[in-house]
């Protein structure tokens, strides 16, 4: 089917749940007012990226009160937003939920989680295990949480899954700036969602943040990505956007049928080859 997403490029407030819960439910009703039916916000909307020892503070449960009001509010428009969980158990994840018709319809755990450079996520949270696509009303989806984008197994997994949408919720820092390409991680980024959705005959819906936590900025310039690979519709570098984009079910017929990288795709001689590496590796 034909739809039209938002892609919700914000500003989160490090640490400040209930600020941030507001944020996003007015970008959920201009989404509303302007006709979109798919709302996507970035990784950790609703607490902030650096949080560090302020990750108990802000998680949430599952069945926690602050997510009704989501919930209300996705049975007008679908919702996919980031925030931190927690288990009965204890443990805490970076999660991304997805909300439609007044439910969480899905839940995806960021499974690789950063720890190198200036990020430090594995000091913090549990690590996802499970990649799985869902049924929607806009057909089989899969959703990634940034650092996962960059393992290609993982919006593989997807695409053979069924998902013909990969939903990327990311709080990717801006670095890398030169004279010649721009901002080196932008450009890097663009060049990710692009060829994932070129190989995989796919949509990508890329949502990044913007703002600055202790010093570090993020650089935004959401995304949408055609099945072939070319840029739909693309936010602001460096400053807060609300991007909206229709979605046309015949660009993915078409690609498909003049690029059949997935008719072809042949999954069962991929997982006989990992078998034989595993083994071989003893």
């Amino acid at each position: 089917m034909d739809f039209t997403v938002a892609l919700a490029q914000i500003k989160p407030k490090l640490g400040c749940l209930a600020d941030n819960l507001a944020i996003a439910e007015a970008a959920i009703e201009k989404g509303i007012a302007e006709g979109a039916e798919l709302i996507v916000f970035p990784e950790l909307a609703l607490t902030g990226y650096f949080l560090k020892d302020l990750v108990p503070d802000v998680a949430l449960r599952l069945d926690a009160p602050e997510l009704q009001k989501l919930k209300d509010l996705s049975r007008h428009i679908s919702i996919a937003i980031g925030l931190v969980e927690v288990t009965s158990d204890y443990r805490f994840f970076n999660t991304a939920l997805y909300l439609e018709e007044g439910e969480i319809r899905h839940v995806h755990r960021k499974v690789y989680l950063p720890t190198y450079g200036l990020f430090d996520e594995q000091r913090y949270l549990a690590r996802g295990e499970h990649f799985r696509a869902f049924d929607s009303r806009f057909g089989r989806i899969g959703i990634l949480i940034c650092e996962d984008m960059w393992h290609l197994s993982a919006p593989y997994i997807l695409a053979m899954d069924g998902a013909t949408s990969i939903i990327c919720l990311s709080s990717s820092p801006g670095r890398g700036i030169s004279d010649a390409e721009g901002l080196g991680s932008a450009g890097a980024w663009q060049r990710l969602t692009s060829t994932t959705a070129m190989f995989l005959n796919c949509r990508v819906f890329y949502c990044n943040r913007v703002g600055y936590e202790d010093g570090i900025n993020f650089w935004g310039g959401s995304e949408v990505i055609t099945p072939s690979g070319d840029v739909a519709v693309r936010g602001a570098i460096l400053d807060e956007d609300f991007v909206l984009a229709k979605v046309d079910e015949g660009a993915l017929r078409r690609e498909r049928i003049f690029s059949p990288m997935m008719r072809d795709e042949n999954m069962m001689l991929t997982v006989k080859e990992l078998r034989r590496i595993e083994r071989e590796r003893g």
